[in-house]
Protein backbone atom coordinates (compact mmCIF):
# COMPACT_ATOMS: atom_id res chain seq x y z
CA UNK A 1 0.00 0.00 0.00
CA UNK A 2 1.28 3.69 -0.46
CA UNK A 3 2.18 3.64 3.18
CA UNK A 4 5.41 1.76 1.80
CA UNK A 5 6.21 4.79 -0.24
CA UNK A 6 8.90 6.50 0.75
CA UNK A 7 8.28 10.21 1.54
CA UNK A 8 8.44 13.70 0.00
CA UNK A 9 11.54 15.48 1.32
CA UNK A 10 10.66 17.61 4.07
CA UNK A 11 9.24 20.60 3.45
CA UNK A 12 6.91 23.37 5.13
CA UNK A 13 4.11 23.36 2.99
CA UNK A 14 2.00 25.36 4.93
CA UNK A 15 3.99 28.63 4.96
CA UNK A 16 6.11 27.89 1.46
CA UNK A 17 3.81 26.07 -1.35
CA UNK A 18 6.07 23.32 -3.17
CA UNK A 19 5.92 24.04 -6.91
CA UNK A 20 6.54 21.49 -9.14
CA UNK A 21 6.94 21.53 -13.19
CA UNK A 22 7.66 18.63 -15.03
CA UNK A 23 9.97 16.29 -16.10
CA UNK A 24 9.83 14.76 -13.02
CA UNK A 25 11.16 11.46 -12.05
CA UNK A 26 9.60 8.35 -12.81
CA UNK A 27 8.06 6.10 -10.39
CA UNK A 28 10.35 2.75 -10.77
CA UNK A 29 8.15 -0.85 -11.94
CA UNK A 30 6.96 -2.05 -8.62
CA UNK A 31 5.85 0.65 -6.72
CA UNK A 32 3.69 2.31 -10.39
CA UNK A 33 2.13 -1.49 -10.54
CA UNK A 34 1.05 -0.56 -6.71
CA UNK A 35 0.40 3.15 -6.57
CA UNK A 36 -2.97 2.32 -9.91
CA UNK A 37 -4.31 -0.75 -7.77
CA UNK A 38 -4.88 2.95 -5.65
CA UNK A 39 -5.36 5.07 -8.23
CA UNK A 40 -7.56 3.41 -10.35
CA UNK A 41 -10.24 1.06 -9.20
CA UNK A 42 -9.86 -2.68 -10.19
CA UNK A 43 -12.19 -3.86 -12.89
CA UNK A 44 -15.93 -4.22 -11.60
CA UNK A 45 -18.56 -5.66 -13.40
CA UNK A 46 -21.00 -3.00 -13.47
CA UNK A 47 -24.67 -3.88 -12.38
CA UNK A 48 -28.37 -2.02 -12.20
CA UNK A 49 -29.36 -2.19 -9.14
CA UNK A 50 -32.71 -0.89 -8.03
CA UNK A 51 -32.49 0.90 -4.55
CA UNK A 52 -28.74 -0.21 -3.60
CA UNK A 53 -27.68 0.17 -0.27
CA UNK A 54 -24.88 2.69 -0.66
CA UNK A 55 -22.34 3.66 2.29
CA UNK A 56 -20.47 6.91 2.61
CA UNK A 57 -17.21 7.04 4.73
CA UNK A 58 -15.04 9.65 5.73
CA UNK A 59 -13.40 10.50 9.06
CA UNK A 60 -15.73 13.76 10.01
CA UNK A 61 -18.13 16.11 7.85
CA UNK A 62 -16.38 16.45 4.72
CA UNK A 63 -17.60 13.37 3.52
CA UNK A 64 -20.76 15.25 3.02
CA UNK A 65 -20.29 16.91 -0.04
CA UNK A 66 -20.26 13.66 -1.51
CA UNK A 67 -22.83 12.26 0.31
CA UNK A 68 -24.77 14.82 -1.49
CA UNK A 69 -24.06 14.13 -5.52
CA UNK A 70 -24.50 10.64 -5.11
CA UNK A 71 -27.64 11.32 -3.35
CA UNK A 72 -28.44 13.62 -6.94
CA UNK A 73 -27.60 10.87 -8.98
CA UNK A 74 -29.18 8.13 -7.01
CA UNK A 75 -32.31 9.30 -4.89
CA UNK A 76 -33.88 6.14 -4.86
CA UNK A 77 -30.51 4.58 -3.12
CA UNK A 78 -31.04 3.55 0.35
CA UNK A 79 -28.10 6.00 1.63
CA UNK A 80 -26.10 5.68 5.22
CA UNK A 81 -23.19 8.33 6.14
CA UNK A 82 -20.66 7.33 8.52
CA UNK A 83 -18.13 9.85 10.48
CA UNK A 84 -15.46 8.14 12.52
CA UNK A 85 -15.28 11.47 13.85
CA UNK A 86 -13.44 9.94 17.04
CA UNK A 87 -10.40 9.95 14.84
CA UNK A 88 -10.58 13.23 13.19
CA UNK A 89 -8.39 14.49 11.79
CA UNK A 90 -7.45 11.43 9.85
CA UNK A 91 -4.16 13.43 8.73
CA UNK A 92 -2.58 13.40 12.13
CA UNK A 93 -2.70 9.66 12.79
CA UNK A 94 0.01 7.02 12.24
CA UNK A 95 -0.66 5.57 8.88
CA UNK A 96 -0.46 1.68 10.47
CA UNK A 97 -2.48 2.73 13.17
CA UNK A 98 -4.67 4.33 10.27
CA UNK A 99 -4.90 1.42 8.61
CA UNK A 100 -5.88 -1.32 11.04
CA UNK A 101 -8.57 1.36 12.22
CA UNK A 102 -10.48 1.85 8.99
CA UNK A 103 -9.91 -2.44 8.35
CA UNK A 104 -11.83 -2.70 11.40
CA UNK A 105 -14.65 -0.01 10.91
CA UNK A 106 -15.41 -1.33 7.70
CA UNK A 107 -16.03 -4.90 8.44
CA UNK A 108 -18.39 -3.83 11.51
CA UNK A 109 -20.20 -1.58 8.91
CA UNK A 110 -20.27 -4.34 6.63
CA UNK A 111 -21.54 -6.95 8.98
CA UNK A 112 -24.28 -4.38 10.59
CA UNK A 113 -25.62 -2.53 7.21
CA UNK A 114 -24.53 -4.99 4.31
CA UNK A 115 -24.22 -2.28 1.78
CA UNK A 116 -23.85 -2.86 -1.84
CA UNK A 117 -20.92 -0.49 -2.76
CA UNK A 118 -19.06 1.64 0.00
CA UNK A 119 -17.65 5.22 -0.98
CA UNK A 120 -14.46 6.25 1.21
CA UNK A 121 -14.94 10.11 1.01
CA UNK A 122 -11.67 10.66 2.35
CA UNK A 123 -8.63 10.99 0.03
CA UNK A 124 -6.20 10.05 2.79
CA UNK A 125 -8.20 7.00 3.65
CA UNK A 126 -8.44 6.54 -0.01
CA UNK A 127 -4.42 6.70 -0.90
CA UNK A 128 -3.65 4.44 2.13
CA UNK A 129 -6.45 1.96 3.07
CA UNK A 130 -8.47 0.98 -0.31
CA UNK A 131 -6.18 -1.76 -1.54
CA UNK A 132 -6.02 -3.50 1.52
CA UNK A 133 -9.99 -2.93 1.84
CA UNK A 134 -10.53 -4.35 -2.01
CA UNK A 135 -8.21 -7.45 -0.92
CA UNK A 136 -10.62 -7.92 2.03
CA UNK A 137 -13.73 -7.81 1.25
CA UNK A 138 -15.94 -8.12 -1.87
CA UNK A 139 -17.97 -4.91 -1.77
CA UNK A 140 -16.88 -2.67 -4.14
CA UNK A 141 -15.16 0.53 -2.59
CA UNK A 142 -14.96 3.89 -5.03
CA UNK A 143 -12.06 6.01 -3.82
CA UNK A 144 -11.08 9.58 -3.48
CA UNK A 145 -8.28 11.08 -5.56
CA UNK A 146 -7.49 15.15 -6.51
CA UNK A 147 -9.20 15.84 -9.44
CA UNK A 148 -5.42 16.81 -11.00
CA UNK A 149 -6.45 15.41 -14.68
CA UNK A 150 -9.53 17.30 -14.94
CA UNK A 151 -7.86 20.25 -13.22
CA UNK A 152 -4.99 20.32 -15.64
CA UNK A 153 -6.92 19.95 -18.92
CA UNK A 154 -9.46 22.45 -18.16
CA UNK A 155 -6.77 25.29 -17.13
CA UNK A 156 -5.81 27.86 -19.57
CA UNK A 157 -2.90 29.41 -17.94
CA UNK A 158 -1.27 26.51 -17.24
CA UNK A 159 -1.33 27.65 -13.50
CA UNK A 160 -2.82 24.71 -11.14
CA UNK A 161 -2.97 24.56 -7.41
CA UNK A 162 -3.75 21.55 -4.91
CA UNK A 163 -5.20 22.33 -2.13
CA UNK A 164 -4.95 19.63 0.68
CA UNK A 165 -4.08 18.56 3.76
CA UNK A 166 -0.61 18.66 4.77
CA UNK A 167 -0.41 14.63 4.32
CA UNK A 168 -2.35 14.57 1.20
CA UNK A 169 0.07 17.00 -0.78
CA UNK A 170 3.34 14.92 0.45
CA UNK A 171 1.87 11.27 -0.35
CA UNK A 172 3.53 9.64 -3.35
CA UNK A 173 0.31 9.43 -5.23
CA UNK A 174 -0.26 13.10 -5.33
CA UNK A 175 2.99 13.31 -6.78
CA UNK A 176 2.32 10.72 -9.50
CA UNK A 177 -0.90 12.43 -10.70
CA UNK A 178 1.25 15.00 -11.56
CA UNK A 179 3.69 13.19 -12.98
CA UNK A 180 1.06 11.45 -15.42
CA UNK A 181 -1.69 14.75 -16.22
CA UNK A 182 0.41 17.35 -15.90
CA UNK A 183 3.22 17.48 -17.66
CA UNK A 184 2.62 20.88 -19.61
CA UNK A 185 0.91 22.35 -16.56
CA UNK A 186 3.09 24.66 -13.21
CA UNK A 187 1.13 22.84 -10.17
CA UNK A 188 1.78 24.38 -7.12
CA UNK A 189 0.63 21.97 -3.67
CA UNK A 190 -0.39 23.61 -0.40
CA UNK A 191 -0.61 21.91 2.59
CA UNK A 192 -3.40 23.56 5.08
CA UNK A 193 -3.31 22.26 8.37
CA UNK A 194 -6.60 23.81 9.55
CA UNK A 195 -9.07 24.01 6.64
CA UNK A 196 -10.84 21.38 7.48
CA UNK A 197 -11.69 22.28 10.76
CA UNK A 198 -12.63 25.49 9.71
CA UNK A 199 -15.30 23.18 7.42
CA UNK A 200 -16.15 21.20 10.49
CA UNK A 201 -16.71 24.82 12.51
CA UNK A 202 -18.70 26.46 9.57
CA UNK A 203 -21.79 23.50 9.68
CA UNK A 204 -21.36 23.26 13.72
CA UNK A 205 -22.43 27.43 13.18
CA UNK A 206 -19.44 28.47 14.34
CA UNK A 207 -17.44 29.99 11.31
CA UNK A 208 -13.96 31.58 11.31
CA UNK A 209 -12.99 35.05 9.67
CA UNK A 210 -12.36 35.89 6.42
CA UNK A 211 -8.72 36.75 7.25
CA UNK A 212 -8.56 33.01 8.57
CA UNK A 213 -9.57 31.46 5.63
CA UNK A 214 -7.72 34.33 3.57
CA UNK A 215 -4.00 32.83 5.10
CA UNK A 216 -4.89 29.03 4.40
CA UNK A 217 -5.40 29.62 0.76
CA UNK A 218 -3.12 32.58 -0.29
CA UNK A 219 -0.34 30.09 -1.32
CA UNK A 220 -2.50 29.01 -3.85
CA UNK A 221 -2.75 31.96 -5.83
CA UNK A 222 0.82 32.45 -8.48
CA UNK A 223 1.22 35.35 -10.37
CA UNK A 224 4.61 34.63 -12.30
CA UNK A 225 3.43 36.11 -15.20
CA UNK A 226 0.11 33.68 -15.61
CA UNK A 227 -1.73 33.50 -13.10
CA UNK A 228 -3.20 30.32 -11.13
CA UNK A 229 -6.96 29.86 -13.25
CA UNK A 230 -7.69 26.88 -11.21
CA UNK A 231 -7.23 25.53 -7.57
CA UNK A 232 -8.26 21.41 -6.96
CA UNK A 233 -10.03 20.56 -3.85
CA UNK A 234 -8.28 18.06 -2.55
CA UNK A 235 -10.12 17.59 0.46
CA UNK A 236 -13.60 16.75 0.61
CA UNK A 237 -14.03 19.37 3.27
CA UNK A 238 -13.27 22.20 1.28
CA UNK A 239 -16.14 22.03 -0.98
CA UNK A 240 -18.08 23.07 1.94
CA UNK A 241 -16.73 26.62 2.21
CA UNK A 242 -16.51 27.33 -1.79
CA UNK A 243 -18.69 30.54 -1.91
CA UNK A 244 -17.13 31.70 1.28
CA UNK A 245 -13.56 30.40 -0.19
CA UNK A 246 -14.02 32.81 -3.69
CA UNK A 247 -15.26 35.38 -1.69
CA UNK A 248 -11.95 35.91 -0.19
CA UNK A 249 -9.70 34.95 -2.90
CA UNK A 250 -7.12 37.82 -4.70
CA UNK A 251 -8.88 36.83 -7.99
CA UNK A 252 -11.43 34.86 -9.38
CA UNK A 253 -10.52 31.06 -9.85
CA UNK A 254 -12.06 27.36 -10.74
CA UNK A 255 -12.23 25.60 -7.53
CA UNK A 256 -12.66 22.12 -8.64
CA UNK A 257 -14.39 19.41 -6.49
CA UNK A 258 -14.28 15.72 -6.63
CA UNK A 259 -17.75 15.07 -5.74
CA UNK A 260 -19.51 15.49 -9.03
CA UNK A 261 -17.14 12.83 -10.74
CA UNK A 262 -17.19 10.34 -7.78
CA UNK A 263 -21.09 10.45 -8.00
CA UNK A 264 -20.75 9.23 -11.88
CA UNK A 265 -18.21 6.41 -10.99
CA UNK A 266 -20.93 5.29 -8.43
CA UNK A 267 -24.00 4.97 -10.97
CA UNK A 268 -21.34 3.42 -13.20
CA UNK A 269 -21.51 0.88 -10.59
CA UNK A 270 -24.57 0.14 -9.71
CA UNK A 271 -26.52 2.10 -12.68
CA UNK A 272 -29.14 5.14 -13.30
CA UNK A 273 -32.01 5.55 -10.82
CA UNK A 274 -34.59 2.96 -11.88
CA UNK A 275 -37.70 5.10 -11.32
CA UNK A 276 -38.06 4.14 -7.39
CA UNK A 277 -39.64 6.73 -5.38
CA UNK A 278 -36.96 8.78 -3.56
CA UNK A 279 -35.38 7.31 -0.32
CA UNK A 280 -36.27 8.48 3.34
CA UNK A 281 -33.09 11.11 5.21
CA UNK A 282 -30.03 8.86 5.46
CA UNK A 283 -29.13 7.81 8.80
CA UNK A 284 -25.99 9.07 9.63
CA UNK A 285 -23.85 7.18 12.24
CA UNK A 286 -20.35 8.92 14.46
CA UNK A 287 -17.88 6.45 15.92
CA UNK A 288 -17.72 9.39 18.56
CA UNK A 289 -21.56 8.63 19.93
CA UNK A 290 -21.52 12.45 20.60
CA UNK A 291 -24.86 13.99 19.57
CA UNK A 292 -24.63 16.72 17.05
CA UNK A 293 -25.62 20.25 18.33
CA UNK A 294 -28.79 22.04 16.70
CA UNK A 295 -26.67 23.49 14.45
CA UNK A 296 -25.19 20.49 13.31
CA UNK A 297 -28.03 18.82 12.98
CA UNK A 298 -29.95 21.42 10.98
CA UNK A 299 -27.06 21.45 8.70
CA UNK A 300 -26.93 17.38 8.49
CA UNK A 301 -30.90 18.17 7.37
CA UNK A 302 -30.24 19.99 4.99
CA UNK A 303 -27.66 17.25 3.00
CA UNK A 304 -30.93 15.11 3.84
CA UNK A 305 -29.43 13.04 6.53
CA UNK A 306 -31.35 12.47 10.42
CA UNK A 307 -29.28 13.46 12.94
CA UNK A 308 -29.07 12.16 16.48
CA UNK A 309 -27.13 8.24 15.57
CA UNK A 310 -24.18 7.10 17.23
CA UNK A 311 -22.25 3.89 16.14
CA UNK A 312 -19.34 3.01 18.64
CA UNK A 313 -16.09 1.91 16.86
CA UNK A 314 -15.47 -1.70 18.33
CA UNK A 315 -12.75 -2.47 20.43
CA UNK A 316 -10.82 -4.31 17.54
CA UNK A 317 -10.69 -0.38 15.90
CA UNK A 318 -7.17 1.10 17.74
CA UNK A 319 -8.05 4.28 19.33
CA UNK A 320 -5.85 7.63 19.96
Amino acid sequence: MSANFDPLPATDVTSTPLIISPPMQRVPLGRAELLGQTLSAPRVTPRILPAPRILVFDSGLGGLTVFREVARARPDARLLYAADDAMFPYGAIEEPRLVARVVALMEQFIAAHRPDLIVVACNTASTLVLPGLRQRFTVPFVGTVPAIKPACAASETRRVSVLGTEATVKREYTQALIRQFASDCRVTLVGSPRLAHYAERELAGDPVDDEALRAEISPCFVDDGARTDTVVLACTHYPLLTERLAQVAPWPVRFLDPAPAIARRVVELVGPRSGGPASAPAPALFTSGRAAPDALAAALKAFGLASGTAESAPESAPAR
